[in-house]
């Protein structure tokens, strides 16, 4: 049975999928770019739980001001399902498990961030972006895909596709998660084996790009920022 990924009691949060052209949506276009998944606010530290059952096949960093000065440092973990499908659960604040671990549907993988900085978006900020200055900056970005998800190409960027051509294995996961019908309580089932969190706090500045794997004491590199 499918978990709905933001576990919260509030029912202002739940079943709130942007539809098609609405912000946040899958495939919006914005001006240069187009959204690779959609975006699902709630508050921050809010935890996000595996919609399936599967296995953690990736985290890594996913946005950062050393990339782009109007976001703050997030994070995203990659769940291939036991149904096959691989899920994307982009711009964390922190996580909590690693590569290897198998996950169960409605089991705590992390918790949703705040992307934006909102004091460092001006007039040089895409539209989207500036639009985006006086409102809720927490949410949980999230990607469907039918094999495992690109997170580093010259392309992609922070959950957006440089092209108007969408990637082949890329899914619109609007219906997947419409018929989504079980949700979560506000105590969330740990992972039972190691689990890392790492938060902005516990990384060095700069050493890490979006798109690659976090490894602990170790630098990443990523694709090149694009405005």
């Amino acid at each position: 049975m499918k978990k709905w990924p933001l576990n919260i009691s509030d029912t202002a949060y739940r079943e709130k999928v942007p539809g098609k052209g609405e912000p946040g949506s899958f495939w919006e276009e914005r001006d240069d770019r187009r959204h690779c998944g959609v975006d699902l606010y709630a508050p921050e530290n809010t935890g996000v739980v595996s919609i399936e059952a599967g296995t953690v096949m990736e985290t890594g960093l996913m946005t950062s001001p050393e990339i782009l000065p109007y976001w703050n440092q997030t994070y995203y973990v990659i769940i291939e399902n036991l149904s096959g499908l691989f899920c994307k659960y982009g711009e964390l604040g922190k996580y909590a498990v690693q590569q290897g671990d198998r996950i169960e549907a409605g089991q705590l993988i992390g918790y949703v961030g705040t992307v934006l900085n909102c004091r460092k978006i001006d007039e040089s900020c895409p539209p989207y972006i500036r639009k985006l200055k006086n409102k809720n900056p927490c949410m949980l970005h999230f990607e469907l895909w039918r094999e495992k998800p690109i997170t580093s190409y010259e392309k992609y960027l922070g959950g957006n596709w440089f092209s108007e051509e969408k990637p082949e294995n890329l899914l619109d996961p609007t219906e997947y998660l419409e018929y989504i019908t079980e949700y979560g309580t506000e105590s969330t089932t740990e992972s039972t084996t190691e689990s890392i969190t790492v938060s902005s706090t516990q990384t060095e500045s700069g050493t890490q790009k979006a798109g690659k794997k976090v490894k602990k004491g170790t630098d990443s590199g990523g694709p090149e920022s694009k405005s």
